[in-house]
């Protein structure tokens, strides 16, 4: 039972370097991405009009909610809740829910 449980912590751990490696490799595109629209904007009119910024703030969303994801920072769109969740839906298809506000 222990190895199962330590095989357990092992995938969840992985699992979690992936989201982690995936965030970096992201942000990492976003700066070398927007760096080059940066330079480009500037070679084309010298910044006086700074259209690369909506491409860094669209993105820029995309990269907040990709953080918020993978550091956990809200309770809802974590792993455990998603496991709580489940196991209520499956209470609730058998007929025994014990818990519906959690």
């Amino acid at each position: 039972m222990e190895n199962f449980n330590n095989k357990n912590k092992y995938i969840k751990a992985k699992e979690r370097v992936n989201r982690l490696k995936k965030f970096y490799s992201n942000l990492l595109s976003y700066l070398v991405f927007i760096a080059f629209l940066a330079g480009l904007n500037y070679y084309v009119n010298g910044l006086r009009s700074p259209w690369f910024l909506w491409a860094a703030f669209g993105w820029g969303i995309g990269i907040t909610i990709h953080a918020f994801k993978v550091f956990n920072w809200l309770p809802y769109m974590n792993k455990n809740w998603e496991d709580r969740k489940i196991k209520e839906y499956m209470n609730e298809e058998d007929g025994n829910n014990t818990n519906q506000w959690s």
